[in-house]
């Protein structure tokens, strides 16, 4: 039964997605324009119609992925410690997103040797930790900028050893632990002596 895809901007994010599934199950080998026309249900040549190059494509996928990040990032501190922001952000995307993670993963090594790619995953980085260092100058972090990247480059380093690494193999609690056990870590040393309170964790029951 041929899937139901609109047309026009719903069908291009149809197309990444399928795109990025691709990339998260067959790896960039079986990524292909037939590929994708298959596995999202779209007449022969849809892919191509609308993302004429493979490049066009892989770099549709990192568009796709940054668009639901960002509508997912945490852009105000809440009522919520720090820590539950940013932990339930990271869990989340393990849980619900865990075929994004496995193809930006793959997708970031393939950057290394495609400069447009580079380029959009570049872009893409820097508007989400720009982001990340609001959320944090709200809660107080000094020089929030700065502080963004090692944050950033923990929780990344968390999700992926959640999808690819010896995480996997945690409990989803011994998981969610870890998370905020070492984001707590993380924001206590960032914050001046005098903020530390604030910082807070919800202990998992």
């Amino acid at each position: 039964m041929t899937k139901q895809v609109p047309l026009g901007a719903d069908r291009r994010d149809a197309i990444a997605d399928a795109a990025i599934h691709l990339v998260a199950t067959r790896g960039l080998r079986g990524l292909t324009h037939r590929a994708v026309d298959a596995e999202a249900g779209l007449p022969p040549g849809s892919t191509s119609y609308y993302l004429r190059t493979r490049s066009a494509l892989l770099t549709a996928c990192v568009e796709r992925m940054l668009s639901k990040d960002v509508g997912g990032m945490p852009t105000d501190a809440a009522d919520l410690p720090p820590v539950d922001l940013l932990a339930s952000f990271a869990i989340g995307l393990t849980r619900d997103r865990r075929d994004d993670l496995v193809a930006r993963y793959e997708l970031s090594l393939e950057a290394a040797r495609q400069p447009e790619l580079r380029a959009a995953i570049d872009t893409g980085g820097r508007r989400l930790r720009l982001m990340l260092a609001q959320l944090l100058e709200l809660i107080g972090v000094p020089d929030a900028e700065a502080a963004a990247w090692p944050v950033a480059a923990m929780m990344d380093g968390l999700m992926y050893d959640r999808v690819a690494g010896a995480g996997a193999t945690l409990s989803p609690e011994a998981f969610e632990t870890a998370v905020r056990r070492s984001l707590t870590a993380l924001l206590d040393g960032l914050l001046d002596r005098g903020q530390r309170r604030s910082v807070n964790v919800t202990k998992v029951k």
